[in-house]
């Protein structure tokens, strides 16, 4: 069955590249601030989005980058008056901290810091090819009239630019508006006998910290790299001029995305860049813009605590990867119980005890659930969708699950948990019980069985006051967290 994707730059369902492994890019994050769910959305969807392939074979080489030097860095460095580098690492920790506890893997990552001569290279390509000029006591840009066919991604021109500029691209002297910076010069510009410095060698090239600036001196001179410049020069390094897919949030198909396009196309000649560009939706909170301002700005650790990882992978994978999300505690509370339900569906299936064989009627609902999940997450990676065809499944075996025998609980046991482990991380695993509840779920059961009803509800309260739940099936107490 060919898996179809959605190309952004083309604005139609395309083929899955037959390149084995799947060369997939994911722009990283600029490492200033504690990771909050907004970053989340894009991650775990990206994250699904590869162990989907996985389970159909299909092998991938993921790949992101870490943005460890930028303008924000350097300005929350200096608030709270520490190195630049030293606030980045703190922050790379702090997301990669998230990854583990939203259970992503898999991933390579790669340092802007530890990538500056393939940046360097890719620049001193453009400027011989005469895509980039200089601007004295500003930095190398790149000149997009050179490119006629910047904002083919984002269907934008030059001249509707106007606010393409961003993080360090507004220099006063730009030959045009949408030109971006590849290298910065230092703001100290008299570097001979700097204040705070800072210096060692990395790669054979000088490295310093002027003034809370980090600066690296090579063939171009001292400064630091632009935004655009650093993905491009370590997708090169990794993946050659040219890719499989590209994947990031929508709010940087421009001017982020759109600049990867125009100087890795004009640096090499080869074109296209990827043969697949995947946006994810926008992440809202009550439906505003998350902002420390609004006080609606969640951290990933944060909503953890209160709920689970797989409570915020669900929340995420019930919404299509292209499509916005409107985050409110409902929601999340809606979701909680959601998985709560999946997890007690699970805990009885392994309940079931009665011998006997797989039925036709439900050999055939298997086969009905996974021939419709494979076609839907064909279809665009369409998760929602698939998830409602295991939901499905459920409502149908939830009024007579105590009819089924053990073979037939296990067949669709083994379903769900390989289908729902590609959404949840963990998968379905069911909390052991400890030997003191099940102890009191015994006692409660023998109370119950003399009808002493009065001291079994007593029982059965304790139980739920730490946290478990007996509910009396026709194969005995089951027990669950």
């Amino acid at each position: 069955m060919a898996i179809k994707i959605y190309d952004s730059l083309t604005g139609e369902k395309q083929d899955l590249p037959n390149s084995r492994p799947i060369r997939l890019f994911v722009c990283g994050p600029t490492v200033y601030d504690y990771p909050h769910i907004g970053h989340a959305r894009t991650y775990i969807s990206f994250d699904t989005f590869n162990r989907y392939l996985h389970s159909q074979k299909i092998k991938t080489s993921y790949l992101q980058n870490i943005t460890d030097v930028d303008n924000k860095i350097i300005d929350r460095a200096k608030e709270q008056n520490i190195s630049p580098i030293k606030l980045a690492r703190k922050f790379e920790k702090e997301y990669h901290d998230a990854e583990k506890l939203l259970q992503i893997k898999s991933v390579k990552y790669a340092r802007a810091t530890e990538h500056i001569p393939e940046i360097i290279k890719q620049i001193q390509t453009l400027i011989r090819k005469g895509h980039a000029y200089k601007i004295d006591n500003d930095g190398y840009y790149f000149d997009v009239s050179t490119f006629p066919e910047y904002g083919k991604l984002s269907k934008r021109t030059a001249l509707q630019a106007e606010d393409a500029t961003s993080r360090i691209d507004e220099g006063t002297n730009k030959r045009n508006k949408a030109d971006f910076v590849l290298w910065k010069f230092p703001d100290n510009k008299n570097i001979a006998e700097p204040k705070n410095i800072f210096s060692r060698i990395i790669k054979k090239i000088t490295f310093k910290i002027v003034d809370g600036e980090p600066l690296w001196h090579t063939s171009l001179g001292w400064g630091r790299p632009g935004w655009h410049i650093e993905d491009t020069a370590i997708t090169e390094h990794y993946f050659g001029p040219q890719y499989d897919i590209h994947g990031g949030a929508v709010e940087l198909k421009f001017p982020h995305h759109e600049a990867e396009i125009t100087q890795q196309e004009a640096a090499s000649g080869k074109k296209p860049l990827v043969k697949i560009w995947m946006h994810t939706g926008v992440l809202f909170v009550d439906g505003k813009k998350m902002s420390k301002s609004l006080k609606n700005f969640i951290r990933i650790d944060d909503f953890i605590k209160k709920y689970s990882s797989e409570t915020l992978r669900l929340l995420i994978n019930l919404h299509h990867y292209r499509s916005p999300i409107n985050y409110t505690e409902e929601s999340a509370w809606q979701v909680n119980n959601t998985l709560k339900r999946l997890r007690r569906m699970i805990a009885a299936l392994s309940f079931i005890k009665l011998k006997g064989p797989i039925s036709n009627d439900v050999k055939t609902m298997l086969e009905n659930t996974e021939k419709s999940f494979q076609e839907i997450m064909a279809d665009d990676f369409n998760t929602p969708k698939a998830l409602a065809s295991i939901f499905e499944l459920l409502n149908i075996i939830e009024p007579k699950i105590w009819k089924l025998n053990k073979n037939e609980a296990l067949a669709i046991k083994k379903l769900l948990i390989d289908k729902m482990v590609i959404f949840l991380g963990t998968g379905l695993k069911t909390a052991k019980i400890p030997q003191n509840i099940a102890k009191l779920a015994r006692e409660r059961e023998l109370l119950r069985k003399s009808k002493q009803f009065i001291q079994s509800d007593l029982l059965r309260k304790k139980i739920e006051e730490v946290g478990y739940i007996v509910e009396d099936t026709p194969m005995g107490p089951l027990i669950t967290k």
